[in-house]
């Protein structure tokens, strides 16, 4: 492409948009569906329940420790769907470009679209871009949807908690929103934390097939983190969610930058990490079950579920590392703007 950056014209739907679609997006998301290059793709028919997700993405910055927008915008959408037992299937793809946009850095997010995709296993089969004046979006944004099938038998849901699951998470947390806030510009933090960006599909799968109607529900924390997640699945149920601070994995340099800024990391976002409701006398194996995979390899009950008369509307409870208890409500407000 002759410009090295993004100009109006790319957006116009004439020749510098064909140019832009086949010099630059075609040859990288090329499969059977996109390459018919119609208004819609056609997939095949599969069994089962449909699922359906879309999501948007305007992180900041661009590009962090661990992934840049591009992959969050796969592995987030891939997600939304793993939650609810399906297998992905398809993706769409818009993109939204900011005029002055660098070419390098559209190429480099791109590259990442197709790296995440393909890594998956789950093609992107349908794109759009748009551009829109200088100062009238930051950069770029991504919005992408997907399609997956959730097989007959499977039913997962935030209100099927009940009295005696356990609580586990599959890593550690605040891992993607200290990635984010040690990369903003001005804060001068010294981290090496990574962003935990990663598709989960997979180990739910595994899940789903070994232990089936033990599992009654996956979440993942994103915005919110944590705290918000679980307050919804115990207000869903109607039930008291008690966790054990103690048994929390986050990792110590996470813990400490959360001190210094007044951070609460059950509240920061995740992007690779899942929160599984299951029933209490499977817990320990599928804990052990996850371990054995990459993504689960910090998994760890963390909490119990209780029906009490006093938690008929639902609530979460912390049980803190020095004996006390504290009621985690839902977030309040943004404390990282901008973390997807």
């Amino acid at each position: 492409m002759k410009s090295r950056r993004i100009l109006i014209d790319h957006g116009s739907g004439g020749l510098a948009t064909k140019e832009l679609i086949a010099e630059l997006f075609q040859p990288l998301f090329s499969n059977p569906a996109l390459d018919r290059m119609e208004d819609s793709a056609l997939l095949e028919p599969q069994n089962g329940k449909i699922a359906f997700t879309t999501d948007s993405y305007v992180v900041d910055p661009l590009f962090f420790p661990g992934g840049d927008i591009g992959t969050l915008a796969i592995h987030g959408t891939i997600n939304d769907l793993a939650m609810q037992g399906a297998n992905p299937a398809a993706l769409s793809l818009g993109l939204i470009l900011e005029e002055g946009l660098q070419m390098d850095d559209l190429q480099k997010i791109a590259s990442s679209l197709e790296k995440a995709s393909k890594q998956a296993g789950v093609p992107i089969v349908a794109a759009d871009t748009k551009v829109v004046p200088q100062g009238k979006a930051d950069k770029i944004f991504i919005n992408t949807s997907g399609i997956g099938f959730v097989e007959d038998g499977v039913e997962l849901g935030s209100h099927l908690a009940v009295h005696g699951d356990a609580v586990i998470v599959s890593g550690t947390l605040g891992d993607h929103g200290i990635a984010i806030m040690g990369t903003r510009a001005g804060l001068g933090l010294d981290t090496t934390i990574m962003s935990d960006t990663a598709p989960l599909h997979k180990l739910v799968h595994i899940l789903l097939g070994k232990f089936g109607n033990a599992i009654r529900c996956f979440r993942d924390p994103t915005r919110g983190g944590l705290a918000t997640v679980l307050s919804e699945i115990a207000v869903a149920s109607r039930v008291e969610i008690q966790i054990d601070e103690a048994s929390i994995p986050i990792k110590p340099q996470v813990y400490s930058i959360c001190e210094l800024l007044g951070l609460d990391p059950l509240y920061l976002a995740n992007e690779g990490k899942l929160i599984a409701i299951v029933k209490g006398s499977a817990a320990e194996e599928i804990v052990l079950t996850m371990r054995r995979e990459k993504l689960g390899e910090n998994a760890s009950i963390i909490g119990r579920v209780h029906r009490t008369e006093t938690a008929r509307k639902g609530r979460v409870v912390l049980l803190t590392k020095i004996g006390g208890k504290r009621l985690l409500e839902p977030l309040s407000g943004e404390p990282l703007p901008r973390i997807c």
